[in-house]
């Protein structure tokens, strides 16, 4: 069987409005690459949203996911809502595609 394609992506809760809480984690995708899991929660690429691209399986909610910038600029409106890093992927964000450490 093979491996599940992951990733580090950018994912930010939309349900609430153009600013919601976000974090910097590792994503499993389907084999048709439109569905991405997540912390337990699979979560629906859509083919057109406001200011969103997934819908969240369990209850609807809406997300932007995205792969994370170079730059670190990954909201789309500036915010003073700090962007949480999981902690298993936080050296290797830095590492890799911050390029800092």
């Amino acid at each position: 069987m093979p491996i599940p394609k992951t990733r580090i992506m950018y994912i930010e809760n939309k349900s609430e409005g153009l600013d919601g809480p976000a974090r910097i984690g590792r994503v499993t995708f389907s084999k048709s690459g439109r569905s991405v899991h997540y912390d337990g929660r699979t979560f629906s690429k859509v083919g057109s949203g406001y200011k969103y691209n997934h819908v969240a399986d369990d209850n609807g909610d809406h997300f932007w996911i995205s792969g994370p910038r170079k730059d670190g600029a990954d909201r789309l409106h500036n915010s003073s809502i700090p962007v949480e890093i999981d902690a298993d992927v936080e050296a290797e964000y830095w590492r890799d595609i911050r390029g800092r450490g």
